[in-house]
């Protein structure tokens, strides 16, 4: 039926409204422009180099060259950026995002997100606090394992309906869906986006100290949980205290005349109709191909970070995964090999508006070297974190990190522009400690601030005020910001 592949279309991995695409490109425009005048304005210089020919970048030598980057390399170098030094790594990246997003958006298509959330809901809904505790925690593990957040639109009406139906509200199903899928992508583990990108980026294995990373999400976790059941307490006893009373009492009539939205038959790809009723062993079929598709995915991440003759090519491994099984997955689970390509082409192009941001936000990495004030960029903050406190400096990188977070909100665009710098700076920290650092600023904005699409349009769908929200959760993020503080300092303290 038209009424139930609609709410589908527009829900991709990487799902980036027009007003936040236009906003995020004239931004990186902005700052693109900004380094080109920079170039003309900072004294340029260049690095020693060490014996091997590579750059030593303790060595820095001031330049008597005051001319700017060619002009014609500046407004072009979205485009030359890409036959540049990192050209290579920039191509995989792209063809990382396009190919991941497809996979899962053929995923999301043919309902395994939907099913594999629904099948731990069903299995628990007679015990609602364990129920509440467990699907919180598979949305906290899509985010910090697969990067999954955007999509995740998708399950909010599934899941705020559930809470409906056993005496909860449309906030609660808000808490443990979205902002479990927002504190996961935060406390990232293996997620692609933050994780691996950074680690790529910035040349570290991202399973270096990853028990601490487990350690931050098991205790993330227990914050959000204890603030879960802070609320569900709190409406238990009073139930006009709710934050979404007016909207539930639209959403209860609807369940109970049976149109509650997430509430209808299993429908696959198929457009026609004839896919409706598929029956349990349809489902059962999809949901058993995704939990195999999606632990596989897990173990080639683990093992090619694990293995040094594989850690170099865990991208490119992983596109050719989730290009050939994505596909082939969807094809086992539907049995509609023209759907699952017409799904997997929408996933590319939901994609495509994050290839622009990866050419501006690479652009200006490209501009300062071209006009090599880099060097100048570099020695300078060598300069400012010498002798400093490595703790300063640490909470200094996240701060930057944090405001870069308020006007850019795509991981992608921030990990290439921050980490390409952070990657050739000497500021006494680890380089895992500035992955950490770089995912602490990145995720758990993505629940706060107003600049995050995801976080207005579900506040939307349950008919919560923006700053409704923020009032609510202003202690949740309070403690949230101690504990990421005593998350860095601990990792410095051990040796992060």
């Amino acid at each position: 039926m038209k009424g139930d592949t609609k709410p589908t279309r527009s829900k991709t991995l990487i799902s980036i409204s027009k007003k936040t695409f236009i906003q995020v490109t004239v931004l990186l425009v902005c700052l693109m422009v900004v380094s080109i005048i920079l170039t003309y304005i900072l004294p340029k210089g260049e690095f020693g180099t060490l014996t091997d020919g590579s750059p030593d970048y303790s060595t820095y030598t001031k330049s008597s060259d005051q001319s700017g980057v060619n002009i014609f390399k500046g407004i072009f170098a979205p485009f030359l950026v890409f036959a540049s030094g990192d050209g290579l790594t920039l191509i995989m990246l792209s063809l990382f995002l396009l190919i991941i997003s497809a996979a899962f958006q053929v995923m999301n298509d043919s309902g395994g997100i939907r099913l594999i959330v629904g099948a731990v809901s069903k299995r628990f809904e007679k015990r609602r606090n364990l129920l509440i505790a467990i699907v919180a925690l598979v949305f906290m593990l899509f985010g910090a394992f697969l990067g999954l957040f955007e999509e995740m639109l998708t399950m909010l009406p599934i899941v705020a309906a559930l809470c409906l139906m056993i005496g909860l509200d449309s906030f609660t199903g808000f808490l443990i869906s979205i902002v479990a899928c927002g504190f996961g992508f935060a406390s990232a583990v293996t997620n692609p986006f933050t994780v691996l990108l950074a680690s790529e980026i910035i040349g570290v294995n991202p399973l270096t100290h990853i028990y601490y990373r487990l350690i931050i999400f098991a205790v993330m976790y227990l914050l959000l949980l204890g603030f879960i059941f802070l609320y569900v307490r709190k409406i238990s006893k009073k139930p006009e205290s709710s934050l979404t009373l007016q909207h539930d009492g639209e959403l209860r009539a609807s369940i109970s005349a049976g149109n509650a939205p997430g509430f209808e038959s299993v429908v696959t790809l198929d457009e026609s109709g004839s896919g409706e009723n598929t029956g349990a062993r349809s489902a059962r079929k999809v949901k058993i191909t995704y939990i195999i598709f999606l632990l596989v995915s897990l173990g080639l991440i683990i093992l090619c970070s694990s293995l040094s003759a594989l850690r170099d090519y865990t991208v490119p491994v992983l596109i050719a995964y989730f290009l050939i099984f994505g596909i082939i997955a969807g094809i086992i689970a539907t049995s509609k090999p023209k759907e699952v390509f017409k799904s997997f082409g929408k996933g590319i192009v939901g994609a495509l508006p994050t290839l622009v941001f990866i050419g501006l936000a690479a652009s200006v990495k490209y501009i300062f070297d071209e006009g090599r004030v880099m060097p100048t960029i570099v020695n300078q903050i060598n300069e400012l974190t010498a002798g400093r406190s490595p703790i300063m400096v640490a909470l200094f990188v996240y701060l930057i990190i944090l405001l870069l977070e308020f006007f850019i909100s795509s991981s992608t665009a921030k990990a290439i522009l921050v980490m390409g710098i952070l990657s050739v700076v000497s500021v006494g920290l680890s380089k895992s400690m500035m992955v950490l650092l770089y995912t602490f600023a990145d995720g758990y904005t993505n629940v706060i601030f107003p600049t995050s699409p995801v976080l207005l349009i579900s506040l939307s769908m349950i008919g919560v005020d923006y700053f409704k929200w923020v009032k609510k959760s202003a202690p949740l993020f309070l403690v949230n910001l101690a504990l990421v503080a005593g998350f860095i300092l601990l990792g410095l303290a051990i040796g992060y």
